[in-house]
């Protein structure tokens, strides 16, 4: 069963709070952008590998891209999506490192691309843009640990509705008490966010309508009873900033 909409949301209705802006000064996030060059990928192409030389750091100019990481049984886990807005990268600055996920293009994108030679050079030179760079890098590891936590500690059911308030953070549309999930995906998709079977995402949002605790409308996920959501997942009532696809 797909999981659809008749439109998909485009960059205004993404909400931007969730994005890197949100933890730099319009400066300092000016001066980022002054030593981006642009790259474009067209969909299913790929910006870097797992394990490969993590050297350069991505801003999404527009499109979206899908961060997966390989278990050792060879399946594959999608741990973010990136949309307008966003930057990523596993960048370690002043010393090597190795990307930790592939990047995987999911529809036609145009990046800013930072080297990380530049980025050092821009560090040293601006003490509060270092500051404000360290706290987006502690955000984007608070929000790896805290999906860490969802796929480990409270089962399949758990991950699942940790997924569903992070997509309603990201893609929620407020209709009166519900939020409809504004976004394109398939079971299998879902699945893949929380390393469970397509069949087991099926029995889930089953049991959950059933439970009137969601509904799906024209293919449309429609979130009813968001405490239900909260109390399996044991949410901690992260910052939208943090708690996001």
């Amino acid at each position: 069963m797909a999981i659809s909409i008749n439109a998909l949301p485009n960059d205004r209705d993404i909400k931007q709070d969730t994005g890197v802006a949100a933890f730099f000064s319009e400066e300092n996030f000016n001066k980022l952008k002054g030593i981006m060059h642009t790259k474009k990928v067209e969909v299913h192409g790929y910006l870097f590998q797992e394990g490969e030389s993590a050297e350069y750091m991505y801003f999404v100019k527009k499109g979206r891209v899908k961060l997966t990481k390989t278990t050792d049984t060879g399946n594959k886990i999608t741990l973010y999506l990136h949309h307008t807005g966003d930057m990523f990268g596993h960048i370690t600055p002043f010393q090597p490192s190795v990307q930790a996920f592939s990047a995987e293009v999911i529809e036609d994108a145009e990046f800013g691309v930072i080297e990380q030679a530049e980025l050092e050079r821009l560090l040293l030179k601006n003490g509060d843009l270092a500051i404000e760079f360290m706290r987006w890098m502690g955000a984007m590891y608070r929000m790896t640990q805290a999906k860490f936590r969802d796929l480990l500690l409270y089962g399949k059911p758990g991950a699942l509705c940790s997924l569903l308030i992070r997509m309603s953070n990201s893609y929620g549309i407020q209709q009166g008490s519900h939020i409809a999930i504004n976004y394109k995906a398939t079971n299998m998709d879902l699945a893949e966010m929380i390393g469970a079977t397509r069949e087991s995402v099926n029995r889930m949002l089953s049991d959950m309508r059933k439970a009137e605790v969601l509904d799906i409308i024209s293919g449309t996920i429609v979130i009813k009873n968001m405490d239900y959501l909260r109390h399996t997942c044991r949410c901690e009532l992260c910052p939208i900033e943090i708690c996001r696809v």
